[in-house]
């Protein structure tokens, strides 16, 4: 079938799967948060499988297990967000202008994404605070500390005041890189949401990739506690840009045919027991808690 009619078709189940996200979202925020977990977490992965996102995981991998912590991970596109939760349903800082965005922006408020305005130092030191109180109370936060998006081919400055409410609630942190990659390992930059691209762009450039792969690498979790936060923020971005770098050295390692048979691809339930890490996490509302 011919690319356009593919994109055209994935077009069509990914506007039934936000409608769907659309009527769950009107109740979202009362159901118990055991339930909110498993719909945000199912939303994820239908929309992935909508898009052809496979995500290629071990399955004892550690980030399956991970349920409480600040996520600190690089920033490629408004995905992210579907990929990380589509392993373990999470909250997100988003900037405030996202909240004004149609539909989505409501969609990411009900799903109780906190929205931050960058620039004000009012707002920081409430996001902060509320930060702290939920990873005080056990919640699983994420951040994107480059504070904008990138091609994932290596990782940009971070800014370090987003992880300052890890100190304070003396939470762990846990650094993971994102890369995307085609079947054989080798980067893409598909799903990139950068420079003056918009979102349809971006929206119709995954829909029209005929397979998309990415992977996630969770790295060893900092204790905040024991660090100050110009450390703790050198320490996560090396390790993020450590593990990316070592992703893209070993792309020329080739699976046979058993190997790729024998792969878990979330968000099929296929059982996968090669080497080749990286991270997936009941239906619902989440069309997309941006970014920062």
């Amino acid at each position: 079938m011919p690319r356009h009619l593919v994109a055209l078709f994935r077009t069509a189940r990914f506007m039934l799967h936000l409608v769907y996200g659309l009527a769950i979202a009107v109740a979202y925020p009362w159901f118990a948060p055991a339930l909110r977990r498993r719909i945000l977490q199912n939303w994820s992965r239908g929309l992935l499988d909508i898009f052809n996102v496979r995500i290629d995981i071990n399955a004892n991998d550690s980030l399956h297990h991970l349920r409480h912590g600040l996520i600190v991970t690089n920033h490629i596109s408004w995905l992210d967000v579907f990929v990380l939760n589509a392993v373990v349903p999470m909250r997100f800082v988003a900037k405030s202008e996202v909240r004004r965005w149609p539909f989505i922006g409501w969609l990411c408020a009900r799903a109780q994404t906190l929205f931050i305005e960058r620039g004000k130092a009012r707002s920081a030191a409430r996001i902060n605070m509320q930060m702290v109180e939920l990873l005080q109370c056990g919640e699983c936060l994420a951040v994107f500390p480059e504070g904008t998006t990138t091609d994932g081919a290596q990782v940009a400055h971070f800014h370090s005041s987003l992880l300052q409410p890890a100190i304070d609630a003396k939470a762990q942190v846990h650094p993971i890189a994102i890369r995307y990659q085609d079947a054989h390992g080798t980067h893409s930059s598909a799903a990139a949401y950068i420079d003056a691209l918009s979102f349809g762009e971006s929206l119709w450039n995954i829909l029209s990739t005929p397979e998309l792969h990415v992977r996630l690498i969770a790295t060893p979790p900092l204790d905040a506690c024991t660090m100050d936060r110009r450390s703790l923020t050198q320490a996560a971005h090396a390790r993020i840009s450590d593990a990316l770098h070592k992703a893209s050295s070993n792309i020329h390692i080739a699976l046979t045919p058993a190997q790729h048979s024998e792969r878990n691809l979330l968000p099929s339930t296929r059982q996968e027991h090669n080497d080749v890490r990286s991270d997936p996490a009941a239906v619902a509302p989440i069309a997309a808690q941006a970014v920062i």
